[in-house]
């Protein structure tokens, strides 16, 4: 059967993550239907990461097969077309067949990720829903130093949500960056793999940093205790963008 690789942007705002979920839209469960929906067959996508409830995408990527041969700008279009029809925060950005070989998940060397936080006193209206809102000014130079310390390979058990599923809580991080441009602070992260709720759980750490509530010696302590009660609070689903996959 024909192997094919999808890139996907994706608005997380309306569904209930990456994954199919009984009862509750995903973006997997939408792009599934539409490939049916034009190819006749049921079609299962496999995806690089599992994305939760409200994250976003701007390059995630999901291998599937079908059972005939179709030219990837076909399913470019015929997806992107149903797609725009039903109304989906979706869209497809690339498609090109691979090998057998090829495995969204497994054969992905590293993944990139991005939170945004806006840092002034005016709510949001523009990226309402595209980045968490903090009003009161915080420190990234404070921020970015604390960050260093989680960088390498850890024990995240601070860092990862008690429904975690992974086998351990090792990872290492390869980069965990805090910088500034105007009212706009990006945290960049990249690993080979994550924990659920890493990201999000660093970012809300390293946000009580630049409110002055936690310093560096902080941050290392949550991490030595290896202990989830440590951990500052979760940032929002909505600051944080799936933003690239290596291979």
């Amino acid at each position: 059967m024909p192997r094919y690789r999808i890139n996907i942007e994706y608005d997380g705002t309306p569904y209930c993550g990456w994954q199919r979920q009984d009862g509750h839209p995903s973006v997997q469960q939408s792009i599934e239907e539409v490939i049916e929906h034009f190819c006749q067959h049921k079609v299962r996508l496999f995806g690089a990461g599992r994305t939760d409830t409200g994250v976003h995408a701007l390059a995630q990527v999901a291998h599937f097969e079908l059972e005939k041969q179709w030219k990837p700008q076909k399913i470019f279009e015929a997806t992107n077309g149903v797609l725009r029809q039903r109304g989906e925060n979706i869209a497809i950005t690339n498609c090109q067949q691979v090998d057998d070989e090829f495995d969204a998940r497994f054969s992905a060397l590293k993944r990139h990720y991005r939170y945004r936080i806006i840092n002034r006193m005016a709510p949001l209206t523009l990226d309402a829903e595209r980045a968490w809102w903090v009003r009161f000014p915080l420190d990234v130079e404070a921020m970015h130093e604390a960050a260093q310390l989680l960088i390498g390979k850890h024990d995240f058990t601070t860092f990862r949500s008690v429904d975690c599923q992974a086998k351990s809580p090792v990872r290492t991080l390869d980069v965990l960056n805090v910088t500034r441009t105007g009212e706009e602070i990006e945290i960049t992260v990249s690993s080979r793999s994550f924990l659920h709720n890493q990201v999000r759980s660093l970012a809300g750490t390293l946000k009580i940093v630049g409110d002055g509530k936690w310093n560096r010696q902080d941050v290392g302590n949550a991490l030595a205790a290896m202990d989830r009660k440590q951990c500052g609070p979760v940032a929002p689903a909505c600051g944080l963008y799936l933003v690239g996959v290596d291979y």
